[in-house]
């Protein structure tokens, strides 16, 4: 199927409820105050920013010559940080999430909890802890570039499992590149790990329960191991072994 390419003219960074700092744009505020925040420092965050930058233009490269290689054109979606909750063209982006907005062609993400994720893993596992938050991003840039190539699922589960294995692909190219730090695959485990669904509450009713079951799996992001599954689905057969189980 030929990629169905929809251009957009933003591209590159785009800050989000703070005050501009170099390389970002302040756009909009808060709809709730900011909080403090005693398990992140400024450093902490300010770090995370950093490597989510690399990070942001790897994916971009990489994306851009896989397209090119269909005869097509990637437009890189812009990012944009914010904290608390903060409203845009695709509704309100709430505290703790990363969102990709397709009416903006933007990735959305709160950076005190990618930075929040990224010292969890630190912590967790004796490392920098950077592959926990950079997968985050490199799971909604899947989204953006599911969507260019026409391979939206009206399924949300398959959407979402469709980008994590993009993301576990754009890992598989840092390794083939060289530039898959040790300890980074246990880091995008761990981040993946902590974000999957919640196991459904049943209520012993075999239809209400059925029910219960099904809708979960076509809703959530996926449970723990099915996030895996996915990420390792894309770091062992590439961008194809993502996108062709949804043709």
């Amino acid at each position: 199927m030929r990629p169905n390419i929809v251009r957009w003219a933003r591209q590159g960074w785009l800050a989000v409820v703070l005050t501009a700092t170099v390389g970002f744009v302040a756009a909009a505020k808060p709809l709730t105050p900011v909080p403090p925040y005693a398990d992140v420092t400024a450093e902490d965050i300010a770090a995370s920013n950093s490597k989510l930058a690399s990070a942001y233009s790897a994916l971009v490269a990489m994306w851009q010559a896989d397209f090119r290689q269909l005869g097509a054109a990637f437009a890189p979606p812009s990012v944009a940080r914010y904290r608390g909750n903060v409203r845009t063209s695709c509704g309100i982006m709430s505290a703790n999430n990363a969102a990709y907005c397709p009416q903006r062609n933007t990735i959305y993400f709160d950076e005190v909890f990618v930075a929040r994720q990224t010292k969890a893993a630190a912590q967790s596992l004796g490392s920098d802890g950077d592959m926990a938050g950079i997968g985050i991003i490199a799971h909604e840039m899947g989204h953006a570039v599911a969507m260019q190539l026409g391979e939206a699922s009206y399924i949300p589960y398959e959407n979402e499992a469709a980008a994590d294995c993009l993301a576990g692909a754009f890992t598989q190219q840092a390794a083939k590149d060289g530039t898959l730090e040790k300890g980074d695959l246990e880091e995008a485990f761990f981040g993946l790990a902590a974000a999957g669904d919640p196991t459904p509450e049943y209520t012993g009713n075999r239809r209400i329960d059925r029910q219960i079951s099904m809708r979960a799996a076509m809703l959530g992001h996926g449970t723990r191991d099915q996030r895996l599954a996915n990420f390792k689905a894309g770091y062992d057969g590439g961008a194809r072994a993502c996108l062709d189980a949804f043709r």
